[in-house]
């Protein structure tokens, strides 16, 4: 019976060093930003979506808006706020931003293109560490979606 309770032990203390060397791992910043003037494609990973590409599992809709570009702008920067995204580079037409979670503070990133053109902002967002984020990506674009268009 002891066995079963050192091997339990064991694997507890095992999965919880994967959490915080993940946690650890996520504090390292991707290759982000702009590439020819848009959004960086997805990974291939499930744990990313982006409205740039039409990847069928990764695609999301960009946000659209009728009002002038910097209105847009200013609103998606409050929803940002709001939902609890930290800015971390704001350029002319394009913001990098992070999104932590609360209990190991795991961190994605979240970027957004202003398409002046076609009157869109164009969103890709992603996890920086594991695979799969069992949809945490594509729900908070959709969030941000939703708290946009109020």
């Amino acid at each position: 019976m002891k066995w079963v309770i050192y091997t339990i032990a064991a694997l507890m203390i095992m999965y919880g060093v994967v959490l915080v060397a993940y946690s650890v791992a996520s504090r390292k910043q991707p290759e982000l930003g702009l590439h020819n003037g848009q959004l960086r494609p997805c990974p291939g990973t499930p744990n990313c979506v982006c409205s740039e590409y039409q990847d069928e599992s990764a695609y999301v809709e960009p946000l659209s808006y009728t009002v002038k570009a910097e209105q847009a702008w200013e609103k998606i920067k409050r929803v940002i706020s709001e939902t609890g995204g930290s800015v971390i580079i704001e350029e002319a037409d394009y913001l990098r931003v992070a999104y932590e979670t609360p209990l190991l503070r795991y961190i994605d990133d979240v970027e957004f293109r202003l398409d002046r053109n076609k009157q869109r902002i164009h969103v890709r967002s992603a996890s920086r560490v594991g695979s799969s984020d069992l949809g945490v990506n594509r729900k908070r674009v959709e969030k941000i979606r939703i708290m946009y268009n109020k």
